[in-house]
């Protein structure tokens, strides 16, 4: 039968240490009472236990809801849809428009027409954060963070934000991370900033599990740093690959490592690659191209 750590009453009501599982109590004042003897050893199991849910392989992405590939890793390929609350890729997002079938003012997934106005946009977002669509919560924290639809707000930001990383956004945890590796809109904690990391890179978010890789090379532990390169280069990360390469390079990382990072790489590169996605992408560059030029012209046209 299980006992109090603290006063040594046995009893079915116990109940675990959160952080190491290690132990029980009877109750708080049994668990604060505790405390100085536990502290050490709760803390060590603790890191252990988060430790072996970091460097297990995290879930792959989600796929496209239309054309059923992994989604890309660039958030510049994807596009949330806030009418419907979907993520889809670019390829998805503008086949219709490239075939000349519709117009970009058009859902492919759920046809609705898009808003007519930045203000709608926001709107939208606000009734989706209604329904509990973390992703929304996300983008309209990022919204008030740049202060472009509405008023700049950081203390809004961080709260959407927060509110979203409890429901697992990965972008979220990622936002909340860099805010306070920097320290330039909350104070900087760096303790706090590989936490929310580690949440994100356990998600499948491998910009977070590269920043947990750099941060841990700079460190100096580059048995920890080559493990999150691993697992994000396998994931499709190019930036993970180079540092492998680099280690290979000046002897931080064996031959071995860098032949299985290569081939799952590519492995993960083959499974979001389409010919649609490709074709997207050239279509926004050809339509970012056609706007700089012809920003170039009406501002030539305009000194004269």
């Amino acid at each position: 039968m299980s006992t109090c750590a603290a006063c040594g009453n046995g009893g079915d009501g116990l109940k675990a240490c959160a952080a190491c599982k290690l132990v029980k109590y009877c109750n708080v004042a049994c668990q604060k009472a505790h405390r100085p003897k536990h502290q050490q050893g709760c803390n060590l199991r603790a890191s252990e236990i988060f430790d072996e849910a970091l460097f297990k392989t995290p879930p792959p992405n989600e796929d496209c809801p239309i054309c059923f590939l992994r989604l890309p890793l660039c958030e510049s390929e994807k596009q949330y849809k806030s009418c419907c609350g979907k993520l889809i890729c670019t390829g998805c997002g503008y086949a219709d428009v490239i075939a000349r079938r519709s117009t970009e003012g058009i859902c492919p997934f759920c046809r609705t027409p898009a808003p007519t106005s930045e203000e709608g946009a926001v709107q939208r977002l606000r009734t989706r954060i209604e329904a509990g669509d973390a992703f929304a919560m996300h983008n309209l924290g990022c919204q008030y963070r740049r202060g472009r639809v509405v008023p700049q707000d950081s203390n809004k930001a961080l709260e959407l934000w927060r509110r979203a990383a409890k429901l697992v956004c990965d972008e979220s945890h990622t936002n909340l991370a860099e805010s306070y590796a920097l320290g330039e809109i909350i104070g900087k904690d760096v303790k706090k900033a590989k936490y929310h990391w580690g949440l994100a890179a356990m998600g499948g978010n491998v910009v977070a599990r590269y920043n947990l890789g750099i941060f841990e090379a700079e460190a100096g532990n580059m048995n920890r740093a080559l493990k999150h390169f691993m697992i994000s280069s396998g994931c499709g990360c190019d930036d993970s690959l180079k540092e492998i390469q680099r280690g290979f390079s000046d002897g931080r990382a064996t031959k071995d490592d860098f032949e299985k990072a290569l081939r799952a790489h590519k492995e993960a590169k083959d499974e979001m690659q389409s010919d649609q996605r490709d074709a997207a992408q050239q279509y926004v560059q050809r339509t970012r191209t056609r706007d700089v030029m012809a920003a170039v012209q009406w501002k030539y046209v305009g000194k004269r």
